[in-house]
């Protein structure tokens, strides 16, 4: 039997999409959260500052990376949703790095917090959600992407 293999933005392609489209919505109103208040209220001079009393080794790079890693994720989620609907043979590819970064990137956030603030609870409940809806995304999707014939016959431009 000569099964038709179907392609186009359709079936289980609008979970992705959907995801595709709001990781980056998401993302920003986290990084307001996480970051606007302490630029605004001053907190960032007296954790930064090593004459301050309240100065915290290692928190400015932890910081600093932080931001830079998930401005560069956002412009990369950006792009990812660009090819997402032109259907470019990219996208699957960027999609999986972005998958397995992502997951590779809480770890590693969650290691250097603790090393930075080694007495702070570090999996608190959205921290626990996050790193599986990562581990989710990694598990599911990326296998997903690998072997999903519609993928292969959709993004092909």
């Amino acid at each position: 039997m000569n099964e038709e293999v179907k392609s186009g933005l359709g079936g289980w392609l609008i979970l992705v999409g959907i995801g595709v489209v709001f990781s980056p919505i998401k993302l920003v109103n986290q990084m307001k959260s996480l970051y606007v208040p302490l630029f605004q209220d001053g907190s960032i001079e007296l954790l930064t500052n090593p004459g301050s009393e309240y100065y915290i080794p290692g928190f400015k790079p932890l910081l600093y990376g932080e931001i830079i890693v998930n401005l560069i994720t956002f412009i990369l989620g950006l792009f990812l949703i660009y090819l997402f609907f032109s259907k470019k043979a990219l996208f699957p590819k960027l999609y999986i790095f972005l998958a397995v970064f992502s997951l590779f990137f809480i770890i590693v956030d969650l290691y250097l917090f603790h090393l930075v603030f080694p007495n702070e609870v570090i999996f608190d409940q959205e921290t626990i959600r996050d790193t599986f809806a990562a581990l989710f995304v990694v598990l599911i999707w990326v296998p997903y992407m690998r072997i999903s014939r519609r993928v292969k016959a959709t993004f092909v431009n």
